[in-house]
């Protein structure tokens, strides 16, 4: 049976040291103009030496109208580079593997924080954003790899390519979002275009080396199942990915479109051929328990969002005592506080419902 302490060997780059990984949770604590903030670092160092094997930024936006919260920690510009580098030597010092999640929040950013309408595939009247031109879904492609560049350049051991959550790639892969009529929409091929392109640029202009990531949610916001299994083996069979990362909202949960009535969400993805890729997937896993049955179902990784706020060394617990029971909620702030969680981090959390006690 594997172990979640197991090493994870992927195709390129560094072994993962075991099978955990740090979600990438929004956080809200990085400053105004998207450099490093000693908060979010102190976020990250606690959970690299609290045995993740696999640690990831929250989500970073590749341009500056991509924003998608407040505090959200950037990598469209040089000037993030100086903090990008010092997570990845943070991470690296820990023995832990370092990965940056890029991303774009498309419709989904406020227009009151980027100060102009958002931007989408197409026009959105629901979010007054407007569509993308020709041009501009080239500079998209151009601008997701160049944060990869710079990533790369900062000494991280890999990047992640958020295409999940309705942000702006899981927005071109949407056929209810997407009613382009050019060569980046219509046809799943088309509409998955953006994406294959930057893991291409990706490939071109970084170090052969740099694991690369993608995250695909398959349910919500117009995503089909069917699609995004053949998404993910597209992705597999362009030899050009090693890890794909889903978020399944509920590891557990059973899909639900009737054509896969019964069928659990988690196994239409790990019975995928994959190769040499490995599969992460998140989505309530809350205890040592939880993880284990991930694995024990075909996952490689187990990524852990919920449990590395309420414990910043929820591995390192699990190894000393794997039937450990994490906190319950509601929590404190001063528990937060504790584990690593700076004050706009805290605040964010109370948003939440149940999360944070009076």
């Amino acid at each position: 049976m594997a172990s979640l302490f197991d090493s994870v060997p992927l195709s390129r780059g560094p072994a993962l040291p075991n099978r955990f990984m740090l979600s990438p949770l929004t956080n809200h604590q990085s400053n105004v103009d998207g450099t490093l903030s000693d908060g979010e670092h102190h976020w990250l160092e606690m959970r690299a030496t609290g045995g993740f094997g696999l640690v990831m930024t929250c989500a970073s936006h590749v341009q500056r109208v991509g924003q998608g919260f407040p505090g959200q920690l950037g990598c469209f510009g040089d000037q993030h580079l100086v903090g990008l580098t010092r997570i990845a030597d943070t991470i690296r010092a820990a023995g832990k593997v370092s990965y940056v999640q890029l991303h774009h929040a498309g419709n989904r950013s406020p227009k009151d924080l980027i100060g102009e309408a958002p931007v989408c595939p197409s026009d959105d009247a629901e979010t007054g954003a407007r569509a993308l031109t020709h041009a501009e879904v080239e500079q998209l492609i151009a601008d997701f790899v160049a944060a990869a560049v710079r990533c790369d350049k900062a000494g991280f051991d890999g990047v992640e390519l958020h295409g999940a959550h309705g942000y702006i790639l899981c927005q071109f892969l949407s056929p209810e979002i997407n009613k382009r009529t050019d060569e980046f929409g219509g046809s799943l091929e088309n509409r998955a275009r953006v994406l294959m392109r930057i893991v291409d640029g990706v490939r071109e202009q970084c170090r052969p080396d740099l694991q690369l990531a993608v995250r695909l949610s398959p349910e919500r916001f117009g995503m089909k199942v069917d699609e995004i299994r053949e998404v993910f083996s597209w992705l597999v069979a362009s030899n050009k990915v090693d890890l794909i990362d889903m978020s399944l909202w509920d590891v557990f949960k059973e899909a639900h479109e009737p054509e896969h009535a019964g069928k659990q969400l988690l196994e239409l993805f790990t019975s995928i051929p994959r190769g040499a890729v490995k599969l992460a997937v998140a989505g309530k896993i809350a205890t040592p328990q939880d993880a284990q049955k991930v694995i024990d179902l075909g996952a490689d990784i187990a990524a852990i969002g919920r449990g590395a706020i309420l414990h910043h060394d929820f591995p390192n617990k699990t190894k000393a005592d794997p039937n450990f029971t994490p906190r319950s909620l509601p929590v404190a702030a001063e528990v937060l506080r504790s584990e690593g969680l700076s004050e706009p981090f805290v605040n964010y959390m109370k948003v939440w419902a149940g999360f944070v006690s009076e």
